[in-house]
């Protein structure tokens, strides 16, 4: 008798408003269906998905991991740490799932797990970030320094950005920080209230936020940088040019890079995928081309 093909299947049972709950049986049933044995892990607290997934990689032929960009970012993170390449399946369940967008993954719990059984191969980029590993952003300033604590929907950075865009006072007093940028053999600085390196067709449920033709795949990352407002005038400029998707302000830096060191005089707290990613001076931020196999069915 043939051995059974092994899945590591790793779940945050809390993510989003915890509909995977309903989902379990369902989901598991279609993975045993389609030729797996089925090793079941709720992860239990931060940073259990990235042990857990390390741990068990090695020994099964598909990890598919349900929850929302924390999660998801946590289980590549232990992947980038294993040598074999396997396979990753992911069934989005957080509130926002800016890289499920960028895929058209199924928002369908049930119907993700039956596009991971029939889906092929897809190589995707991976951000390495100093030495931390990200799916699809890397962000600091203006609300990423709010504390991680805040439940799910509140984690969306850009959510937070709309917020602030609402017309918020807040944005006279954010912090700004002066950086110096290298990439594409270019070195810049300024001073700036937020950036962002991305490889993502949605950021905090913005469409195109991150600009136009964007490939999760072609080794380059959409880098977004905005300078501070100094009047209400320049803040309509930013917000325009964000919301129209144009680049028609010198407020705003975006460009695409395969790698960029950002560099200040002061610690910045960063975020990798909406969790807190440490307080550095210096960040090294490379795009790792097709570094992760997704299994994806796109008909």
């Amino acid at each position: 008798m043939e051995s059974k093909k092994k899945m590591l299947f790793i779940f945050n049972p809390f993510s989003g408003k915890a509909q995977i709950k309903s989902k379990l049986f369902e989901i598991i049933d279609v993975f045993v269906k389609g030729g797996y044995e089925v090793i079941v892990h709720p992860t239990q607290a931060v940073g259990d998905g990235f042990e857990k997934t390390k741990e068990l990689a090695p020994q099964v032929d598909l990890v598919v991991c349900s929850g929302g960009d924390g999660t998801l970012d946590e289980v590549v993170s232990g992947l980038m740490e294993v040598d074999e390449r396997v396979p990753i399946g992911y069934i989005p369940a957080g509130s926002t799932n800016d890289f499920a967008n960028s895929l058209s993954i199924s928002k369908d719990m049930v119907q993700a797990a039956k596009d991971i059984i029939e889906g092929n191969l897809y190589s995707c980029d991976v951000g390495a970030f100093n030495n931390d590993s990200f799916v699809y952003i890397a962000a600091f300033g203006l609300f990423t320094d709010v504390s991680y604590e805040t439940d799910q929907h509140m984690k969306n950075i850009l959510g937070h950005l709309a917020y602030l865009l609402e017309g918020s006072k807040r944005i006279w007093n954010v912090p700004m920080y002066w950086i110096k940028v290298e990439a594409n053999g270019e070195t810049f600085e300024g001073e700036y209230i937020y950036g962002m390196v991305t490889n993502a067709k949605s950021v905090g449920g913005f469409k195109n936020l991150p600009g136009q033709d964007v490939r999760l795949d072609d080794g380059l990352f959409e880098v977004t940088l905005i300078k501070r407002p100094k009047n209400p005038l320049e803040l309509n400029e930013i917000i325009a040019s964000l919301l129209m998707q144009e680049d028609h302000t010198d407020l705003i830096d975006s460009f695409k890079t395969d790698r960029i060191i950002i560099e200040s005089n002061q610690e910045i707290s960063w975020t990798l995928d909406g969790e807190y990613g440490g307080d550095h001076g210096y960040v090294c931020i490379e795009a790792r081309k097709h570094a992760m196999e997704l299994v994806l069915n796109n008909k």
